[in-house]
């Protein structure tokens, strides 16, 4: 049986791309086929989230998706120290009666 060799991936991106986003909120959706990952950005003293990415990919990527971002935490947290956990104030739904 033959051992299958990693494949050498040449990565491009273009200048905008380049940029990139500041995004402080993630909302993710799912069913039995794709995983759905919504990037954006909420501003404080405002009821709306702006979205700058929607990503949607198969489960078998998502999966992969979260171990590498577990494996990079891990490696970020051994050179720079534990990142502490917070927890931010719940969002009230958009129908829900104001004060």
């Amino acid at each position: 049986m033959s051992e299958e060799k990693p494949v050498q991936l040449k990565m491009t991106i273009d200048e905008p791309t380049s940029a990139g986003h500041y995004v402080n909120f993630a909302n993710i959706l799912h069913n039995p086929t794709e995983f759905v990952f919504d990037f954006g950005r909420v501003v404080p003293g405002r009821p709306d989230v702006k979205i700058f990415a929607r990503i949607l990919t198969t489960p078998v990527h998502a999966k992969q998706f979260l171990k590498a971002l577990q494996q990079n935490i891990g490696l970020y947290e051994a050179q720079f120290g534990s990142i502490p956990e917070f927890h931010a104030p719940t969002l009230a739904p958009p129908d829900a009666p104001t004060n």
